[in-house]
């Protein structure tokens, strides 16, 4: 139950501050059924309407629109794209070409050893860069960085083969199932295995690269 609890815990530490989910999965949702049912341009509209929609709820409650108005701008793309090809399955290039993006600032980061997870974690939780780049730290977050690596030259090479195959529904389902929900269980993933390999390497922990501690160290006993 402890681990559990902590668990818990990080994972509302990352999300905190994001909207809801429906900002982001509900408008291509929205945007299938309504091809499937009525066409494109109604497709388009619905889709675009909902996030519209979205951007108007978080200004009527004072909640922080970025994310719904990153929601819309893409939706927006993403429309304008399959309105000028005129293809349904054209609204999903922006999650192809995102993807593609993904896969290559996530490998040039292992290239360049500095490993992209170490960055988001940083941000996150607003430890020091330089803690991550030491020799019995930093292997820790490039091999959580090579996990998601895989997992993104996997998804992007699934999305690639839908989409060839004009398979808009197939597409759509695929990104809903591997955006949040696969989000999730990679975050736990990343979270047990990397605090694993932190006590593995037995580098310092944050507070101990703060103060200057030297060995031996304690190690990082929770949050990655």
């Amino acid at each position: 139950m402890t681990k559990l609890r902590e668990l818990l815990e990080e994972l509302k530490l990352v999300f905190s501050g994001r909207n809801s989910i429906l900002d982001s999965i509900l408008p291509p949702l929205l945007f299938v059924l309504v091809n499937a049912l009525f066409g494109l341009m109604p497709a388009l509209w619905s889709a675009f309407g909902s996030s519209l929609l979205f951007t108007l709820l978080r200004l009527i409650r004072r909640q922080p629109i970025g994310y719904a108005l990153l929601g819309a701008g893409a939706t927006a793309l993403a429309g304008g794209l399959a309105l000028l090809l005129k293809r349904a399955d054209a609204f999903f290039l922006p999650s192809l070409v995102n993807g593609a993006l993904t896969v290559l600032v996530l490998l040039l980061s292992l290239v360049f050893k500095r490993p992209a997870v170490a960055f988001t974690s940083s941000v996150t939780r607003r430890w020091p860069l330089e803690w991550y780049w030491q020799e019995r730290v930093r292997p820790a977050y490039s091999e959580v960085t090579a996990i998601w690596a895989v997992y993104s030259v996997l998804k992007l090479a699934l999305q690639y083969y839908f989409y060839r195959q004009g398979q808009t529904n197939a597409l759509a389902v695929f990104n809903l199932v591997s955006g949040w929900p696969t989000l999730i269980l990679l975050l736990v993933v990343s979270y047990l295995y990397g605090l694993k390999r932190l006590k593995q390497l037995g580098g310092p922990s944050v507070e101990e690269f703060k103060q200057g501690t030297p060995p031996p160290w304690l190690g990082q006993q929770r949050g990655f």
